[in-house]
C-alpha cells in the first residue's frame, strides 16, 4: 500500500513539473517567435565584432528573458538573449518600441562575457525596422 501513495505522489510531481516546462516551452516559443527578437538576433549574427568577440557560429541559447507585447502596429519589446559563440558566450539585450508597424531600438547591445562593457549595436540599425 505505501509504493502506492509514492508512486502517486511521484506521478503528481512529475506532472506538475512537465506542465511547468511547457508553460516555460511556450513563452520562451513567443519570444522567439518576435520580430524584435529576430531584428536583434539578425544584427548581433551579421556583426564582425560581435563575431570576433564570440567567435562564430552565433547561436541564440534556449533561456530567453523578457517580455514581447504587441497589439496592431503598435507594441513594446524587452529582450535578454543569451547567445554563444566558438570562443565565449554573452547575451544580447535589446528595448525596442513598435510605432505603425516599424520597430525601434532605444537599446540594442551585446555584452560579452569576462569583457567590461558591452557592444552597442544601435548604430548598425541605419533605419527603423519594419516588421511582416
Amino acid at each position: 500500500m505505501g509504493w502506492v501513495v509514492s508512486v502517486g505522489c511521484l506521478s503528481m510531481i512529475l506532472l506538475g513539473c512537465l506542465f511547468i516546462m511547457s508553460i516555460f516551452g511556450v513563452a520562451t516559443t513567443a519570444l522567439k517567435s518576435s520580430d524584435a527578437y529576430a531584428i536583434a538576433m539578425s544584427t548581433a549574427e551579421h556583426d564582425p565584432i560581435v563575431i570576433a568577440e564570440l567567435g562564430s557560429p552565433l547561436k541564440a541559447g534556449f533561456f530567453v528573458s523578457g517580455s514581447v507585447n504587441v497589439s496592431g502596429g503598435a507594441g513594446h519589446a524587452t529582450l535578454a538573449i543569451p547567445v554563444s559563440g566558438s570562443v565565449r558566450s554573452g547575451k544580447v539585450n535589446a528595448v525596442a518600441e513598435k510605432t505603425a508597424g516599424v520597430w525601434t531600438f532605444s537599446k540594442l547591445n551585446v555584452t560579452v562575457d569576462g569583457r567590461p562593457g558591452a557592444l552597442d549595436l544601435l548604430p548598425k540599425l541605419s533605419a527603423p525596422s519594419s516588421a511582416p
